[in-house]
């Protein structure tokens, strides 16, 4: 298992969601973090990338298609640490564009 860490700002995310939100979300990262690197390593990860002037490359997302929501992660392996940038809806992107405004600062 991978240990599981958040943004101060993506814990925030998690508490603007209503409860059964909540627990979806973190019912998929439980299942994710037993497995996160990208599908092509085996992995549940589905791979970001560069596109629309985001930077994303190197990251992850879970899909969560029912709720309209996204979860953008990045695996810190050396540490087996998956780290949670953001929680958002897909909405035109805008879970990408907070995700490149997190990772930038």
């Amino acid at each position: 298992m991978w240990q599981v860490e958040y943004l101060k700002e993506a814990v925030e995310d998690l508490k603007r969601l209503d409860h059964s939100q909540r627990l979806q979300v973190l019912k998929a990262i439980d299942k994710v973090s037993s497995n996160p690197l990208p599908q092509n390593e085996g992995g549940y990860g589905k791979p970001l990338g560069n596109r629309n002037n985001l930077k994303l490359s190197g990251y992850l997302k879970i899909k969560l298609e029912k709720l309209g929501l996204r979860v953008v992660y990045k695996l810190v392996r050396e540490k087996d640490v998956m780290m949670i940038i953001v929680v958002s809806a897909r909405a035109e992107d805008e879970v990408y564009f907070l995700a490149q405004k997190r990772i930038d600062k």
